[in-house]
């Protein structure tokens, strides 16, 4: 029995990796299983190149889109540029019609522009989360996500979510067996833990143009695991705590309690990435009280334990200790 037909979207420039993914998991990974019908599609059929020189032969025109169960855009060249009127009709009437209407990484930004987004749950790259909601206030992001749906309406994250993404849409169709052996084929996880927060770059401010805040970060940055309260640091830089604490926010964009949480965890980051020390070590060297609210602050921040972010980021060693 044919399977799900599938419209893989090819745009000019299209990214070679983002558009794999969805012809790869849904096209030749398993082939002989008929699980899907791919088609690539363009809005007019023919040559499509990619960003870097490879031709894509895209067979069909955005006329078979409609006919489409599962449409993909996989990739968008900027966010700034607003898709053609013929191709955000064909994904309106192909999610009218009944289709899963899929965007990987700023493929979202297509839907957006599309107006199926509107009052739904979606997900983008996290260096564009900033300029998404500001674009599309109706839109409600999650910034953590790897993949969101939402009515029929699909949403990865950046770049390699997208294969988290299509697993999913497979899982959801055929089943976690299925899922598995797709996995396997492709010798990458069938799920990860965690979301997108273990990968955004948060950094702390590192100066301002306070001299006296300058003079108390480096002073804290080198006396991280010592407990501080805003009294001690207040008579540091000789103000009132009242004054400090203004200075403080004015310099930085953060409370004292914040800027150090920020600072303890990008210390733990560093360590787990970098030594062999315990966790219990790492609370303590990072200026937590105990390893429980190290343990909780950082999965609270990255939604993954220090000791899956020190496998994610290091890889797994027989020296590691274990939380």
């Amino acid at each position: 029995m044919p399977g799900r037909k599938v419209a893989v979207i090819a745009t000019q420039g299209v990214s070679a990796f983002h558009f794999s993914v969805p012809c790869i998991l849904f096209g030749t990974v398993m082939a002989g299983q008929d699980l899907f019908e791919v088609k690539i599609c363009a809005e007019q059929a023919g040559r499509v190149q990619s960003d870097h020189g490879l031709s894509i032969h895209a067979e069909h025109g955005l006329d078979a889109v409609a006919a489409a169960d599962i449409v993909v855009v996989p990739y968008w060249s900027h966010p700034e540029e607003r898709p053609s009127g013929p191709l955000l009709d064909a994904l309106r009437r192909a999610w009218e019609n009944g289709a899963e209407v899929v965007g990987l990484c700023l493929g979202t930004y297509v839907l957006a522009y599309a107006g199926l987004l509107d009052h739904r749950r979606a997900a983008t790259h996290w260096e564009y989360e900033h300029d998404f909601s500001a674009r599309f206030p109706d839109i409600r992001l999650d910034t953590n996500a790897l993949y969101t749906s939402d009515e029929r309406l699909i949403t990865s994250a950046g770049t390699a979510a997208g294969i988290d993404c299509c697993l999913n849409i497979i899982r959801e169709h055929y089943g976690v067996a299925v899922t598995n052996r797709v996995a396997r084929r492709m010798v990458i996880p069938p799920y990860r833990e965690g979301g997108q927060a273990q990968y955004i770059e948060r950094p702390v401010p590192v100066s301002s143009r306070d001299s006296k805040m300058n003079e108390l970060m480096d002073y804290l940055r080198s006396h991280i695991d010592t407990p501080h309260s805003v009294d001690s640091l207040a008579r540091f830089v000789s103000m009132s705590r009242r004054t400090f604490t203004r200075h403080f926010i004015k310099a930085t964009g953060m409370s004292v309690s914040d800027w150090m949480t920020a600072e303890r965890l990008q210390r733990s980051q560093e360590l787990l990435e970098t030594t062999d020390h315990s966790i219990e070590k790492i609370a303590g060297l990072s200026g937590f009280n105990s390893p429980v609210s190290f343990r909780q602050s950082f999965r609270s921040r990255f939604n993954v334990s220090p000791s899956e972010w020190r496998k994610t980021f290091r890889g797994p060693s027989p020296q590691n200790p274990e939380c």
